[in-house]
């Protein structure tokens, strides 16, 4: 099932045959102190059972993967009746960045997560680039990281549902896989 085509592109639901795909996009994609670390999770988050499920979208481009994101799920302490994601990680290959595929990657799993009943989103990462799809700092203050943070003003946050999300201020925890404070 494609949900999202633009010439020869196509993204799809990635699966554990491609791991050494999604291994190569990061080890290309990220620089040499923090693509084995980087690598490492994709690979993690893509062979980790979750429950809710850990969303992980590969882009394809005449066959080859070029771009990989993943969703992995959190938990917060108050409240069970409300689903969140972090998206961590995401890369695109070098040749292919520039063009469209990292957005495409982010919008198409904020969609399909949200059909599935996510009402928040977090990331750590640059706000120039995340905040184009409407994360925020400002939303994600109630919500304190799994670890303290090497660069506070990249913990950001979209909210769905505002009166949900105010349900569940506080702390939250990640999938095992993100449970590394090197990667924070």
């Amino acid at each position: 099932m494609t949900s999202w085509q633009r010439g020869m592109m196509e993204i799809r639901i990635a699966n554990q045959a491609d791991r050494d795909d999604v291994r190569s996009i990061y080890l290309s994609a990220f620089p040499e102190g923090e693509r084995n670390l980087i690598s490492d999770l994709a690979v993690d988050l893509l062979t980790q059972r979750t429950t809710p499920v850990t969303l992980s979208l590969v882009a394809e481009s005449g066959g080859d993967a070029v771009g990989h994101v993943a969703f992995s799920p959190v938990a917060f302490r108050n409240s069970e009746d409300v689903h969140g994601h972090i998206l961590a990680p995401l890369a695109v290959e070098p040749t292919h960045q520039k063009t469209g595929i990292g957005s495409a990657l982010v919008e198409d799993g904020i969609r399909k997560l949200s059909e599935m009943g996510t009402s928040i989103f977090f990331v750590y990462g640059d706000p120039k680039y995340y905040g184009r799809f409407g994360f925020s700092g400002d939303v994600a203050k109630p919500f304190k990281p799994p670890y303290d943070l090497q660069y506070p003003f990249g913990w950001q946050a979209i909210t769905l549902d505002e009166a949900l999300a105010k349900k569940c201020l506080g702390p939250i925890s990640c999938v095992p896989a993100l449970c590394n404070p090197k990667l924070w």
